[in-house]
């Protein structure tokens, strides 16, 4: 009688067990088809900023060239995170990234704070800090959301700590090479991301022998140091893309990569060489916190 009760129970078991493995795989398709969903959403509300009739028609110009659905989409941008962008100087990022979250999310934009700088360096912050201030004043159905933090450079505090899901940063790593202060710039990013947080760079590429003064003379910098810089604040590399890469450029130019646009650092003979080429050739690089 008792084996008689043990089999009945074990049987009803696997029953059970397997009535629930048969109601995962049931679900499966349909949470994978809820997430799709999710994602076309994401990408329909991305592409909808992008062809939003506040951005600058000079900015939007320049998209062929910095390619921001693919890079934003690349660093898993996403409706609901906190994402900090790093110097947003003119706000060109800012006017896809402020109203994708402003109803779902949260953007901080982080300058530098010019009381805190060099009084040789304090007028152009300055400027920079004025400019953006007035187009954020000016767009409040796009703005009024954003969290504009000020930062020293020399001891970056960019919000609380384990606060962002995504800390962006675009054609800014060269600056904080050349003046020395990168280690504090990707130490602060550590700290303000959540375990899990994603950091996304993008700057101008070096060939992979160039030495740290040409680096500092030309405004390009290697794959290699921008990785190393991350490592050594405890990042680690997660992913590369070749999305803002430019083939066409030979990095050689007189006057660096402010030869090329937007800087046009040239001759005005030269003008049609330099627009030939375009914008620099740019690693995209994605970083993620360690859980």
């Amino acid at each position: 009688m008792k084996r008689t009760l043990l089999a009945a129970a074990l049987l009803s078991g696997c029953i059970m067990v397997s009535a629930h493995g048969a109601e995962q795989k049931a679900d499966a398709p349909a949470k994978t088809a809820a997430k799709a969903a999710q994602s076309a959403s994401d990408a329909a509300a991305l592409q909808t900023v992008m062809h939003g009739n506040w951005r600058d028609p000079k900015n939007v110009a320049r998209d062929v060239y910095r390619h921001p659905v693919e890079t934003l989409e690349f660093f898993g941008l996403k409706p609901g995170q906190t994402v900090v962008e790093i110097t947003p100087g003119g706000g060109w990022y800012s006017e896809i990234l402020a109203p994708y979250l402003r109803d779902k999310g949260h953007y901080v934009a982080a300058v530098v704070d010019p009381t805190k700088v060099a009084e040789n360096d304090r007028s152009y912050q300055q400027k920079s800090l004025d400019g953006l201030t007035r187009k954020y004043a000016a767009g409040a159905a796009q703005y009024d959301k954003v969290e504009l933090v000020k930062y020293d450079p020399a001891a970056p505090k960019l919000g609380a700590d384990g606060s962002a899901d995504l800390v962006l940063t675009f054609r800014n790593v060269h600056n904080w090479v050349s003046d020395d202060n990168a280690d504090a710039h990707f130490k602060a990013f550590f700290a303000v991301l959540k375990p899990g947080g994603v950091l996304g760079v993008v700057d101008h590429r070096a060939k992979p022998d160039t030495d740290i003064e040409a680096m500092k003379k030309s405004g390009y910098l290697t794959e290699a140091l921008v990785v190393s810089l991350a490592e050594a604040a405890g990042f680690k590399l997660d992913a590369q893309s070749e999305v803002n890469a430019n083939p066409k450029d030979t990095k050689d130019h007189p006057n660096g990569v402010w030869t090329l646009p937007p800087s046009n650092n040239h001759a005005v003979a030269d003008d049609a060489k330099y627009k030939a080429i375009g914008e620099s050739d740019r690693m995209t690089l994605r970083f993620v916190k360690p859980k």
